[in-house]
């Protein structure tokens, strides 16, 4: 398995967190009473989240520049 093929794996299972942090804090806030800090929540997923994001972005540039051809495209 390629690191660009485990990042994609982070990369997908981080929005599932990151979607699942998000639902939790819209039913936190309907919710009166409830702790401040669940609106953090969606934090902790979005910056590793971000970060794997772009890497994944830039790879066709980088094979691109490297002169590898897109074994993305069908």
């Amino acid at each position: 398995m390629s690191a660009s093929h485990r990042i994609r794996q982070w990369h997908r299972w981080l929005s599932l967190a990151f979607t699942i942090a998000v639902v939790a804090n819209i039913v936190a806030m309907m919710i009166p009473g409830s702790p401040q800090w669940i609106g953090f929540l969606a934090l902790v997923p979005l910056l590793p989240l971000l970060a794997t994001g772009i890497y994944l972005f830039l790879l066709p540039y980088r094979r691109k520049a490297a002169g590898q051809k897109n074994t993305l495209s069908h």
